[in-house]
């Protein structure tokens, strides 16, 4: 497919990631715990998935969704990400979008290799220093291979990034320039109290809470929004948000009643299912819901896909555009996803989920994963699943343990 088929033009994009998000932190998901007005309007304006899936921790989240690919095809350690992988930011600088990216990197150590983001296609780029210093308060900050913390003190971290993003949207804003913003937040992952990573508290002396950083995150998301709207870009702009991984253990969240825990870490729904939510006034239609299995590798082909961009054929790209979703076309997505994580792995689809050692769940049933399935019980539809599944993972080459 290409933009020519859906009748849209090529859209400016802005994906905005979550650090440390379930999908039931939101009202727009049903909860009722936390306030985010801003996200939840960016709901009610556009689209909002129910079955969008990541890995259960931040490094390969952020490696999957850049590189279309799953970790298992190629050297993917904690906070690295190989120099000859193909991103996202690549295939839309080459495709002639201005591209640029602030937050939490997390692919590198910048003090090593400051041009790190460059090479893989931001023209320009705000992010934290990682493991060499804090992100909220007096931050230390890489931005364009200079470190810049001097020029920053007593500012608050996500702002300085959020700003960053801002002017790169009022900078090409021209009629015949397309841009890319890439958000991966900061916020709400807690910052570091302890340890030699410690970050310094507030100005009240306090670290800020999962419910105030929740809060900042829903500020900064109508931050973007409304400098969109500002700029009369709104309706010319593709509006993508989503989380990393799930929230963390120790947040619950009311969802219809029913108190839920946060799973980050867990191979589980509460680790791996975040909230993806699309807006593009005029286009993406609104105050709808749609139940296309999505995983992080499908972001990749989706833009090249939007930008009307080719893909790289010189390796496997494991994604498949959700682009014809975006427009409201439930029909034709792929019919599984799959995750990985320190060994274990799973392939699901969106009513049955299978791991890597067998045990089958009927995950539309058992979110929680309470009641395990064994080969031959739940007669020929659970065998169909299970069937089909372990086929998913020969298509993949990975092993069933």
């Amino acid at each position: 497919m290409t933009p020519s088929d859906t009748s849209a033009p090529r859209p400016n994009i802005v994906l905005i990631m979550a650090d440390d998000l379930g999908e039931e932190v939101l009202g727009a998901y049903g909860g009722t715990s936390f306030d985010t007005p801003n996200i939840d309007a960016l709901a009610e304006s556009g689209t909002r998935f129910t079955h969008a899936f990541s890995t259960p921790v931040c490094s390969p989240s952020r490696a999957t969704i850049l590189t279309g690919r799953y970790t298992f095809r190629y050297d993917h350690s904690w906070g690295h990400l190989p120099a000859g992988e193909v991103t996202f930011g690549k295939i839309l600088r080459d495709a002639g979008y201005a591209t640029a990216a602030a937050g939490k990197w997390q692919m590198g150590l910048l003090k090593d290799k400051p041009l790190q983001p460059r090479r893989e296609g931001f023209n320009r780029y705000s992010f934290w220093a990682w493991h060499e210093g804090p992100r909220y308060y007096d931050p230390l900050i890489w931005q364009d291979a200079r470190l810049v913390d001097d020029a920053i003190d007593h500012r608050y971290g996500p702002d300085v990034y959020t700003d960053f993003l801002i002017d790169h949207i009022k900078r090409n804003r021209g009629e015949h320039q397309r841009f890319f913003a890439y958000f991966p937040m900061t916020v709400p992952h807690l910052a570091k109290t302890g340890g030699p990573y410690e970050e310094p508290t507030g100005p009240d002396g306090d670290y800020q809470t999962y419910d105030e950083l929740v809060d900042q995150m829903d500020r900064l998301v109508g931050r973007i929004v409304h400098a969109l709207e500002r700029y009369g870009l709104r309706e010319e702009t593709l509006i993508l948000f989503t989380g990393d991984n799930g929230s963390p253990t120790h947040v619950t969240a009311t969802v219809e009643g029913d108190t839920l825990q946060g799973g980050k870490g867990k191979m589980t729904d509460a680790g791996t299912h975040v909230p993806l939510i699309a807006s593009w006034p005029g286009h993406v239609p609104s105050s709808e819901v749609s139940r296309a299995l999505i995983d992080f590798t499908d972001f990749l082909p989706t833009f090249a896909d939007l930008a009307g961009a080719p893909l790289p054929d010189d390796r496997t790209i494991d994604g498949v555009s959700f682009a014809p979703q975006l427009f409201g076309r439930e029909a034709g997505h792929r019919p599984w996803i799959y995750t990985q994580w320190k060994g274990d792995r799973w392939a699901r689809t969106r009513d049955w989920k299978l791991y890597g050692d067998g045990t089958l769940y009927h995950a539309a049933q058992d979110p929680q994963e309470e009641r395990p399935i064994p080969p031959g019980e739940r007669g020929e539809e659970a065998a169909a699943a299970r069937k089909k599944l372990q086929q998913a993972f020969d298509q993949l080459g990975v092993d069933n343990r």
